[in-house]
């Protein structure tokens, strides 16, 4: 094999384990339940005065 073939089978094997490794963290983060924001009497004064407005 050329030099050239050898690269591309190794980029596509990192390309390949990147997206594997990405599915694996997606799937950590949303096995811990749904993100609740935080309450509304937890934000500071500025920034609900920025929302009334």
């Amino acid at each position: 094999m050329d030099q050239g073939k050898i690269v591309a089978i190794l980029t596509g094997a990192i390309s390949i384990l990147l997206a594997i490794a990405y599915l694996i963290i997606v799937q950590i983060l949303d096995f811990r339940g749904e993100m609740i924001p935080a309450p509304v009497s937890q934000l500071p004064l500025a920034i609900l005065g920025v929302i009334k407005i």
